[in-house]
């Protein structure tokens, strides 16, 4: 039995993942901002413990960290599942609206993971699983400041993996495409307030559309998307990626194929830019 903490949990795939864990017979410490939104099922069992934890706020997170380790005794596996989406051209949005999403995507996961860290490194073990997404390894069209806070948490992850490897500790980034969860709804996905006529008609504003067909129509089932991070995160060895769904397969492909179009009439002249007495 291993003690997970998941933030994020009140509903989507945190919630999943936290269903998932429990299933899998581990203690579950579900960290929301409301506690009281905590699904029946997960509040009736003695092995799901609920803490008030907003990742935007510093104060709660050490407070919530102190109160799961003294519920369960410390944390093996750290989820660092809350985020929410922005859409628009970024010519679009304003400095707030971007510093408000890094503040949560990034910042609130970085804080969180700081704070479990000395008592992942006092035990000599732990799990840290970040949920990043496929826009962290591709960037596309109106999601560009979206795509960016997932693109740092993949930078941060891959870093902690071998950071953290002298303490037996491991990271992986999960980089999910669509998975059909509310995460399309305003509850989770905001929109620039500035809108550009300009864009109408471009692929900027053509994402826009596409939500409102995609919103709970998305491909990825978040129960077996779910089974999967559990199942990979409760393995002997994380992979660094865990790439999640068949869309991001898909666009993984196209990221490769753009990888080798970019590299290959420039590669000579790349690696010539080195000093002449170069080894």
């Amino acid at each position: 039995m291993a003690t997970w903490l998941v933030t994020g949990a009140s509903r989507g795939l945190g919630a999943e993942i936290a269903r998932a864990a429990l299933a899998d017979g581990n203690n579950v410490v579900v960290a929301v901002r409301n506690p009281e939104r905590v699904p029946d099922d997960l509040k009736n069992s003695d092995q799901v413990f609920a803490v008030a934890l907003d990742v935007a706020d510093n104060n709660s997170i050490p407070r919530a960290v102190e109160a799961a380790v003294g519920r369960f005794g410390g944390i093996d596996v750290l989820v660092n599942n809350a985020g929410r989406g922005l859409l628009g051209a970024l010519e679009e949005i304003t400095n707030a609206e971007a510093r408000s999403l890094f503040d949560l995507n990034v910042f609130g996961l970085i804080n969180v993971t700081r704070a479990v860290l000395p008592g992942m490194r006092k035990q000599g073990s732990g799990r840290l699983v970040h949920i990043g997404s496929r826009s962290g390894f591709e960037g596309e069209p109106g999601v560009s400041l979206y795509s960016a806070s997932k693109f740092a948490v993949a930078g941060v992850s891959e870093a902690l993996s071998v950071e953290m490897a002298p303490f037996g500790i491991q990271s992986m980034v999960v980089e999910p495409g669509v998975f059909r969860t509310d995460f399309l709804d305003t509850s989770s996905l905001s929109v620039a307030e500035n809108r550009i006529a300009d864009y109408d008609n471009t692929p900027a504003h053509v994402t826009l559309d596409w939500i409102d067909q995609a919103n709970h129509a998305q491909l990825g089932d978040p129960v077996k998307g779910a089974a999967l991070i559990v199942e990979v995160a409760s393995s002997e060895k994380l992979p660094t990626h865990l790439y999640l769904g068949r869309d991001t397969l898909e666009r993984l492909d196209v990221k490769y194929g753009q990888v080798r179009d970019d590299l290959a009439p420039w590669r000579e002249k790349s690696a010539a830019t080195a000093h002449d007495d170069a080894a």
